[in-house]
């Protein structure tokens, strides 16, 4: 490039940011790194697990052995607000949030993005396991080359504006093949292990976060069949997820499956696996990488959760701007709060957050 463009590159200290920067850096691109400050619970040696104090050291020596400048961003407050108040509020009316998605779509490619264009930078690079092509002038996202990594899943909510100034240069190679590029290059972080866990609860246990912070969204209440007959007393709906067949405490004759979650009556709704599957459900805050929806109904594949296994539909129109999905074979554990991510191909089309199951889609 005549001009080296400038990239702004989202670092965590873990292996798949180090080697994006370092990537950049050997493709001739002005690399700046840049880690957030996220929100995480007070209390002597606590830390959100995306930016401890020894990823932040790991992160600014990558740094300095790059030779690119690094930059330490505060972002507790709006991480508090847009992730982790999320995050309470969708437990509070009986859904499963996922905070991966509210954080990607608020703070990494909304505020981090901002920041980067503020810092004359051409693109936001991050460690994703995802690629973007362009065709005929329009961007499309495509899955990562890895089928165990791809992280398409999750980055659904991105559309044209932001994926113009997006790069995912780890999208290109399995975790294997990122981990061994990164050995040669002697990085410490190689092997180092990730995290699978919710970044700001400190011991994994999202239940005890939730007694602490929101103590309103985990008290008990009833056990209903699907006929409205109390058989039992849960201990409170974040304890619980659809699908869930042990812990509820009730001896019936048949194994009995968590079907719902009433969040205004505080029931949890159970019934056998014969009432469990589901093939119609709606979608709201949906979004599609094109800036609109394929034309309706469409043939599609999609995920429920991110480690869900991948089934076709039908796309229909639903009510005010929402999204009906029909799936083709019915599903156990469709659950609000999550989201249902939309495929043709290799290419993701949109998706978005599922609010409720619906009856016939058509």
């Amino acid at each position: 490039m005549s001009k080296r463009e400038r990239v702004v590159v989202a670092m965590s200290g873990g292996v798949d940011s180090s080697m994006a920067a370092a990537l950049l850096v050997e493709q001739g691109y002005e690399v700046i790194g840049v880690m957030l400050r996220l929100w995480s619970e007070p209390g002597e040696g606590a830390a959100n697990r995306c930016c401890t104090p020894q990823a932040m050291q790991e992160a600014r020596d990558l740094a300095y052995d790059l030779g690119i400048p690094f930059y330490l961003l505060d972002c507790r407050e709006r991480f508090k607000a847009q992730v982790v108040d999320y995050f309470i509020q969708e437990y509070a009316c009986g859904h499963t949030p996922n905070p991966c998605i509210a954080c990607n779509r608020h703070i990494k490619f909304g505020f981090l993005l901002q920041m980067a264009l503020a810092l004359d930078a051409r693109y936001l690079a991050t460690g994703h396991y995802a690629r973007i092509r362009q065709v005929d002038g329009e961007y499309q996202l495509l899955r990562g080359v890895d089928p165990h990594k791809d992280q398409s899943y999750v980055l659904y909510m991105l559309g044209q504006e932001q994926l113009r100034r997006v790069l995912f240069p780890v999208g290109e190679y399995t975790k294997e093949q990122v981990r061994a590029i990164a050995a040669e290059r002697g990085l410490s972080v190689a092997a180092k292990e990730e995290s699978q866990e919710i970044c700001f609860v400190r011991d994994h246990d999202y239940r005890r976060f939730l007694q602490v912070y929101a103590p309103e969204t985990v008290q008990p209440g009833p056990i209903l069949d699907s006929t409205g007959r109390e058989i039992g007393q849960h201990q409170g709906l974040p304890f619980y997820t659809i699908g869930q067949r042990r812990g509820m405490g009730v001896a019936w004759s048949e194994p009995l499956y968590v079907l719902a979650m009433d969040a205004a009556r505080n029931a949890l709704i159970v019934g056998p696996a014969s009432q469990l599957g589901r093939q119609h459900l709606q979608v709201k805050e949906a979004s599609f990488v094109a800036g609109h929806p394929p034309s309706l109904p469409a043939h599609v594949t999609t995920k429920i959760r991110y480690t869900g296994a991948e089934v076709e539909a039908t796309l229909y129109p639903g009510d005010e701007g929402k999204v009906k999905v029909s799936l083709a074979i019915p599903l156990r554990d469709i659950t609000p709060g999550q989201a249902a991510v939309f495929y043709q191909g290799e290419a993701l089309l949109g998706g978005g957050i599922i609010e409720k199951v619906v009856g016939e889609a058509k």
